[in-house]
């Protein structure tokens, strides 16, 4: 299992990768550790032509917003290695400010996969 850790400003991400056969699993923690969302991404041929992109399917549970986090890292997993994603899991900050939100979405944007 590959593990990742993303350190930012207001604490850590930590994504665990496993592959599953052909398909991989992705748990998201970090804060106040949780499940929060469930996303199973698909790869298919992009909308442009060009390559791989994914289309997704999220549960969230009530009130949750963890799919911030998960839906892209699974759809570029999925996208990268042409392969089924599903991803769970939960990032819970109290009081999340616009400026860390924006942080965490550009350290999501930075994540690359081997």
């Amino acid at each position: 299992m590959e593990e990742k850790i993303i350190k930012l400003s207001f604490g850590r991400l930590k994504i665990a990768v496993r592959p599953v056969g052909a398909d991989y699993l992705l748990l998201i923690t970090g804060g106040r550790e949780h499940l929060g969302c469930t996303v199973m991404a698909e790869p298919r041929p992009s909308l442009t032509g060009a390559g791989i992109s994914a289309t997704s399917s999220v549960l969230n549970a009530s009130g949750h917003k963890d799919e911030f986090i998960c839906r892209p890292l699974a759809e570029k997993l999925s996208a990268q290695k042409n392969a089924r994603v599903i991803c769970a899991g939960g990032f819970h900050i109290d009081n999340i400010s616009p400026a860390q939100l924006k942080e965490l979405s550009e350290a999501l944007e930075q994540v690359v996969w081997n």
